[in-house]
């Protein structure tokens, strides 16, 4: 048989295959089934601290060293952010993503048998590295798969998981933990299910088209995509531009490919956004429960006011998702970040007042700004770079914002000391206008192809 001449300039690519596509069954169970994952991330990050609340009583004597904890868990997510970019780039999206949610859902289980602060801080360090790889390799891979016209809108609504994880991890926290003196550690235990999900995962998860042609693997590739097409109800094209193409084999990913050409502005401002974003999330949510109990609120009603404040978590999503296709990604993220300024200097003031209405409404509108702003950056950063780049780039920001989340915890009793809850606040909104500033600096990409 003679073979039939192709041509890129009127067969299309897999790629533009999948970005035309309508959003279908196959594209919801992929959502799903990456934020699933999302929200039991959500949840082992969420308990921690409602823990921390309670071991700061049960643990009286180890009190000053359990701002550690957080900040192991986060240098752990840190280094697995950057380390599991960089592996997705080159073992491929699902693989890193099983794998990671393997290791810190038996981490998160092993917790709850800690019998000190030291062997919390290390166990909670290797959980960060699972998770730190885990949450861009989950972004990535949605964003390759997803519909151009809505691709930064299903981004958001993975996002959105992490709303489900919060709540869920609330719920535990107020009614798990207060219930004994070893409660955290029921909690803990809870959040250990990731590591039966990743089998689920591992075994039913397309991997991503992309990344399959990006190593060769043009069949396996072929036949993702016409899944997806089958799905839709579209028939397949009988002639294939990547098939008349010999891939060259790509460099390989690394960290100074990232400031190159065109890329030096994007990734110093997507840097900046990530560690201004993570700072002041980080800061004042692990230890919202803790500054509530400070305040004279009892541990119960502490945990009762923060599952309140997180349920405005999801509003904040519907609407970063709708407008991320409206405004696009850098006017929603910026505004959402000014929104989460005004609302943590709100909060900060209503915190000393003692105020139960202005501490409720100033939390709840920076829980619904600050998750909104999470939704539109996990958006764009996948965006901004080509293929044989993407998990790296997205990895090594989340990596650059983990930095922050290790600061952060940090930097609260030192705050606190220096002038209260009023004084803490203040300096997470001057970090947020910081971020909502870098914003501005990106690209504007909504509605274009993903770079190849």
């Amino acid at each position: 048989m003679t073979p039939v001449p192709t041509s890129t300039s009127v067969a299309p690519t897999r790629s533009e295959r999948l970005d035309e596509l309508p959003f279908t069954s196959k594209h919801r169970r992929l959502l799903a089934g990456s934020g699933i994952g999302w929200a039991l991330d959500a949840l082992d990050v969420g308990l921690l601290s409602f823990v921390i609340a309670q071991l700061m009583t049960v643990w009286s004597d180890q009190a000053g060293q359990l701002a550690w904890v957080a900040s192991a868990g986060f240098a752990g997510m840190a280094i697995g952010a950057a380390v599991g970019g960089s592996l997705a780039d080159r073992l491929g999206r699902k693989t890193v993503f099983a794998l990671t949610l393997l290791l810190y859902g038996l981490a998160t289980g092993l917790s709850a048998l800690s019998w000190s602060v030291g062997v919390l801080l290390v166990l909670r360090f290797v959980v960060g590295l699972g998770l730190g790889s885990e949450l861009p390799v989950a972004s990535t891979l949605v964003s390759e798969f997803s519909p151009r016209r809505i691709r930064g809108r299903v981004v958001v609504l993975l996002e959105a998981f992490w709303a489900v994880g919060s709540i869920g991890a609330a719920l535990v926290g107020y009614l798990v933990i207060p219930t004994s003196d070893d409660g955290w550690r029921w909690a803990l235990l809870i959040g250990a299910a990731p590591a039966l999900y990743a089998v689920f995962v591992r075994l039913r998860m397309p991997e991503s088209v992309r990344f399959l042609e990006s190593k060769g693997r043009h069949d396996e590739a072929e036949r993702t995509v016409r899944g997806f097409e089958q799905a839709a109800g579209v028939a397949a094209p009988t002639v294939v531009a990547e098939e008349a193409r010999v891939v060259a084999e790509p460099a390989r990913a690394s960290v100074g490919r990232l400031f190159g050409a065109g890329m030096a502005r994007r990734t110093v401002a997507i840097w900046v956004v990530w560690f201004m974003t993570n700072f002041s999330y980080y800061g004042a949510f692990v230890w919202l429960p803790s500054l509530l109990v400070a305040a004279g609120f009892p541990l119960v009603r502490s945990f009762e006011y923060v599952l309140i404040i997180t349920l405005a978590q999801l509003p904040g999503y519907a609407a970063s998702a709708w407008l991320i296709e409206t405004w696009g990604r850098r006017g929603t993220l910026a505004t959402f970040l000014l929104g989460s300024a005004v609302a943590a200097v709100f909060f900060g003031f209503g915190a000393v007042s003692g105020s139960v209405a202005q501490i409720l409404v100033a939390g709840m509108a920076l829980s619904f700004f600050n998750l909104g702003a999470w939704g539109a950056l996990y958006a764009v950063t996948p965006e901004l770079y080509p293929t044989p780049l993407r998990g790296t780039g997205a990895g090594w920001a989340a990596g650059v914002g983990r930095i922050a989340s290790i600061a952060a915890p940090l930097s609260v009793p030192p705050l606190i000391a220096l002038g209260g809850p009023p004084t803490l606040f203040v300096v997470f909104g001057a970090v947020f206008v910081v971020g909502a500033v870098a914003a501005t600096m990106l690209p504007e990409l909504r509605g274009t192809r993903l770079a190849e």
